[in-house]
């Protein structure tokens, strides 16, 4: 019994000195942790933020690339941090990224859908077949650009409504941008009884579009001859506008239109 104790005092400051030296050794692993940690967070913002600047400033960069490519760049560090961290705590790093390997190809195969998504967003932002407040249309939604995301695409309609696309949808669809042409066509129809001189009120209705200084006058504007029918000529109008004022424009000369009629006593059918 004696010896026993003797042996148990013997060895109590060898194991405190093991204690003393395990403590010192994580320690110093979990300072040195907790300090790639931070600084890791800290470099991975700033790198990110700069070379969201640096796209920023390259022209044909859009602001949805160079935003895309800042998240991807951030969260691609911060998963480099978290390997090295674990290495300071003697894990092998080359068999956890092994194993990140095999759970990407198991959550990749699980989740097809969602990488669909993830490409058609990177070649959306690559090809740039709309940029940031441009009004697109699709067979299935329309509205104004907001954002391409990892997964899904955000617009507003034009009743101001919020609306998210998965990206696959978008890619998968032919798209109509509305806002990408510097200038577009406008049509308006016009009918009129066959009672009144055809030749006249095509001259009438020139001298009014032309007379609103939003319609480009190369290509002159046009009026021909669409339709006809027992009682009536169908009068079609083209002339081309900025796209930026396409729309007032249409509305203001339908008012123009209405008005210049009505005073040169001319009824519309």
């Amino acid at each position: 019994m004696e010896n026993q104790t003797t042996d148990a005092i013997l060895k109590t400051p060898t194991a405190l000195a093991q204690i003393g030296t395990l403590a010192v050794h994580y320690g110093l692993s979990l300072a040195g942790a907790v300090v790639l940690l931070v600084g890791g967070w800290i470099l991975s913002s700033f790198v990110s933020r700069w070379a969201y600047k640096g796209l920023s400033r390259i022209h044909g960069i859009d602001e949805m690339l160079a935003r895309f490519f800042e998240n991807v760049l951030h969260y691609g560090l911060l998963v480099l941090v978290f390997v090295m961290v674990l290495g300071q705590f003697g894990v092998q790093t080359a068999s956890i990224v092994a194993a990140l390997g095999a759970a990407g190809l198991a959550i990749g195969l699980a989740l097809q859908g969602t990488l669909q998504n993830i490409a058609a967003g990177i070649m959306l932002l690559v090809l740039r077949p709309f940029r940031t407040g441009e009004y697109i249309e699709t067979s299935s939604v329309k509205g104004k650009m907001v954002e391409v995301g990892l997964f899904a695409t955000e617009l507003r309609t034009a009743n101001g409504l919020y609306l998210m696309a998965p990206n696959s949808n978008l890619w998968n669809t032919p798209i109509l941008n509305h806002s990408r042409e510097p200038d577009r066509l406008q049509e308006l129809s016009i009918a009129i009884g066959n009672d009144v001189d055809v030749g006249s009120v095509k001259k009438i209705i020139l001298d009014i579009v032309s007379a609103d200084h939003r319609v480009k006058q190369n290509p002159s504007p046009s009026v021909l001859s669409d339709d006809l029918t027992a009682d009536k000529t169908t009068l079609k109008i083209e002339y081309w506008t900025s796209t930026s004022e396409w729309t007032d424009t249409r509305y203001d000369l339908i008012d123009s239109l209405k008005d210049g009629f009505a005073e040169k006593g001319i009824p519309i059918k």
